[in-house]
């Protein structure tokens, strides 16, 4: 996978991305910082503008030029605070990019516009306007090639107007010029720095999100695959009952918990009857219908803490938690009389289903599921050999 600046280029000269989209990505992402810092800057801005005031009364005194710098001053003052809390509120960086600059040519005009009416400070507004250059650099939030172009448009209007104003001579403006010069470069410089350094980041941290997502569905997908591993080794496929393997360790906890409480247990193995007759004569086909069958009137036949499963091929095993042999007896009549009752007349036609069942129960402490499933194969084979379709309960447990 490509770096982050490979796949997202930025511009040489503005820092921004070269893709519109990953560019007004970047800027909705860190509007709410610019804003902010938007409406700090400015009310920064308009405060210490308005403080300058002080000085404008020291140099030209009581006068109209006073009465003209005084009403600059306030109309720049106003207009940032206003713009400040607009900014703040709905200063959309990726739509409204304008609103952004609009305070930077304020100000670099009512900067300019002190050399006039401040001539003999000239010597003093030098460093004002090294100070603000850098200011719309670096202060202020704004696009490198608005920022470039208001600092520019500032500097060069200042110097237009020292040269025009206050007539200085040609050696110094050729020095106010190499200094504003090498204001903007390093402005520039600095802001194309940040720039790009703030669009890298935000490429980082948009791929680590991007990687993140892809975690989160790797992680999703790899739990769904273990979820159906988790069903297939726990249902049967044919039957939608629990596989054998599943349905034994259901059965083994239930017999453990029976025991230690004291409580009843009972197993009941189910076999179809005449089921290899089925599948000789109909096709396997309608075999597997008739085990469906038969497994969904088994499940709604019993309770739902019973816990039924598929044995193997045409056999089915119960496990009957808090049940006695007796009452383990009126649900396999149940069970069977049910079973007797499907019909099947379309498809096979004059054979109708049954089963015969085995139940064991719990003797003692000692009994394992083992010995259960043994004792109730023991009296499902007696009822094979005594004629099919009848319910035997095994010797160990009548005894």
């Amino acid at each position: 996978m490509s770096p982050p600046a490979t796949r997202y280029p930025l511009h040489r000269l503005s820092g921004q991305f070269q893709d519109p989209g990953q560019e007004a990505a970047y800027r909705r992402d860190i509007e709410p910082r610019v804003r902010l810092e938007s409406s700090v800057a400015l009310i920064v801005a308009a405060l210490v503008f308005a403080m300058f005031a002080i000085s404008d009364y020291h140099f030209v005194g009581l006068s109209m030029a006073l009465t003209l710098l005084l009403t600059m001053r306030l109309v720049v003052v106003s207009s940032c605070l206003v713009l400040a809390y607009v900014l703040g509120r709905r200063g959309s960086y990726f739509r409204h990019a304008w609103l952004h600059a609009l305070p930077l040519w304020i100000l670099a005009t009512a900067i300019i516009l002190i050399v006039p009416l401040r001539p003999e400070s000239l010597s003093t507004q030098v460093s004002g306007v090294v100070v603000a250059t850098m200011g719309f650099y670096l202060l202020i939030p704004n696009l490198l090639p608005v920022a470039t172009a208001a600092s520019l448009y500032m500097g060069l209007g200042f110097l237009g107007a020292a040269v025009m104003v206050a007539e200085i001579p040609a050696a110094l403006a050729l020095r106010l010029l190499l200094l504003l010069v090498l204001t903007n470069a390093v402005g520039f410089f600095a802001l194309l720095r940040l720039e790009t350094l703030q669009r890298r980041q935000f490429a980082l941290l948009q791929e680590e999100r991007v990687q993140n997502q892809q975690l989160t569905e790797e992680i999703a997908h790899r739990k769904s695959l273990e979820a159906q591993l988790r069903s297939l080794a726990e249902r049967d496929g044919l039957t939608g009952l629990n596989s054998r393997g599943h349905f034994m360790e259901r059965a083994r906890e239930l017999l453990q918990r029976a025991q230690f409480d004291g409580a009843p247990f009972s197993l009941l193995m189910i076999d179809v009857d005449h089921f290899k007759a089925i599948n000789d004569t109909w096709g396997h086909r309608q075999g597997d219908s008739v085990l469906k069958a038969i497994a969904e009137t088994c499940k709604h036949s019993l309770r739902p803490q019973d816990v039924i499963g598929r044995f193997g091929g045409e056999e089915f095993i119960v496990a009957l938690p808090d049940t006695r042999p007796e009452e383990a007896r009126r649900v396999a009549e149940r069970l069977r009389q049910r079973v007797a009752a499907l019909s099947f007349d379309d498809d096979m036609p004059g054979h109708r289903l049954a089963v015969t069942i085995g139940i064991a129960g719990v003797v003692d402490e000692a009994t394992d599921l083992d010995a259960l499933i043994h004792q109730a194969d023991q009296a499902l084979y007696a009822g094979k050999h005594g004629g099919r379709n009848r319910v035997v309960v095994s010797q160990e447990t009548q005894s």
